[in-house]
Formats: structure tokens, sequence, C-alpha cells
């Protein structure tokens, strides 16, 4: 399958790149700089392109079969990137009939609020990051009335350790028995997974060890 990867150079987009590759799909990796990928495959094209430009984005998505969106912030606390690049991006998905999205947002998003603790609930989220939090929030607005054929993954916060594969998946907002942290491995694991699995379809799924 053709898969397209926004926010490709950043930590989560870079594995994810990495594990569709492995999967023997054929990916586009967008990013502003995507030449800073250490990947080298027969498969990987890059696609340079800001993703706030609506001509950029719509001319990466011609020829993909399905859509997956890593964007990040970086060090900024106030970014609106996610949920205006993702507006960009569906935008360009229904302009070329493209209908599989598969979109990482954030555990905590909407009703998975109530699985954080109190750090996250009221330090983090409420008070240190606040912003980008509600643009998390926002993009999966965005999602929903999309009319796609979407997957939102909402991932609790990222460690660098090894991919375990043991994570909780789809557990309710009712769970609290969480260590609210989760391997970036094992996200983009996941991430790629839902290419050709559509159990997912239509869910915001949470993944949490």
């Amino acid at each position: 399958m053709n898969v397209i990867v926004f926010g490709a150079t950043g930590s989560i987009g870079s594995l994810t790149v990495d594990a569709l590759l492995k999967a023997g799909h054929k990916v586009t990796a967008f990013a502003r700089n995507p030449e800073k990928l250490s990947i080298k495959n027969s498969k990987l094209i890059y696609s340079s392109g800001d993703v706030l430009n609506r001509t950029d984005v719509f001319e990466a998505v011609k020829g993909n079969d399905a859509v997956l969106i890593t964007l990040g912030s970086g060090m900024s606390r106030k970014s609106i990137v996610r949920s205006k690049g993702t507006l960009n991006i569906i935008n360009a998905m229904q302009n070329k009939k493209i209908s599989r999205l598969i979109c990482q947002s954030t555990l905590g998003a909407h009703d998975s609020w109530s699985n954080l603790n109190f750090w996250w609930k009221y330090v983090m989220f409420g008070a240190l990051i606040k912003p980008v939090f509600k643009d998390h929030e926002l993009q999966e607005n965005l999602v929903y009335a999309s009319g796609l054929d979407w997957t939102i993954v909402r991932p609790s916060a990222f460690i660098d350790n090894s991919a375990t594969g043991a994570f909780k998946e789809n557990f309710s907002s009712s769970e609290r028995n969480l260590s609210l942290k989760i391997s970036r491995k094992d996200v983009a694991t996941f991430l790629s997974k839902q290419i050709s699995d559509a159990s997912y379809l239509g869910c915001a799924v949470a993944i949490s060890n």
C-alpha cells in the first residue's frame, strides 16, 4: 500500500516510517526537511514541504492509499500545527478521494481525560502545555467531522525503551491502573498496523502501559 506520513522526521514519525517499510508498504515521508531521516530504502520517497501550506499538502497526497499523521510542535508550547496541518490534510484527502486516515493524538483528549493522574491533568495539560493539549483536542474534532475512514490513536507519555508489545489498548475511560508511559517504538508499530487493520475504524483508541 502507498502511505504518506506527515511529521515523518519527528520521534514517532521516523519510527513509524521505518515500521511501515518493514511491513512492506511504499512510504512517502513528508516534512520540511525529510532528508533528516537516516533511512535508506527503495520504497521510501522524500517529500519536502510545509504542512501549513495547502498547495504542498495537496500535491504530496497524490497517489497515496492512506495517510498517517504524526505531527508535533517541537519545543513550542503555543503551536497550532496539529490542527491547522490536519485541516489541510483532510481537505487534500477529500479532494483526492483518499479515505483512510490514522491520526496520532494524546491520551487525555476528550473522554480519555479521566485516565490521567493529577500531574497530567493539572500540571502538564492543565498549565504547562495547555495550548498544545487544546490543539490536540481541536485536531481530533476535525478528524471526527471529516467523513473519512479514520482511526485516532491516543498514546500516553513517550519513553525510549525497546518495544514490548505488552501495553494495554482500547481501555475504557474508567481505567486507572496505568503507568501513563509507553515506548515510542510500541507507538510506531501500533500506528503502522492500523494501515491494514480496520478493527479500530471510526474509533479513538487509547494505548499505554
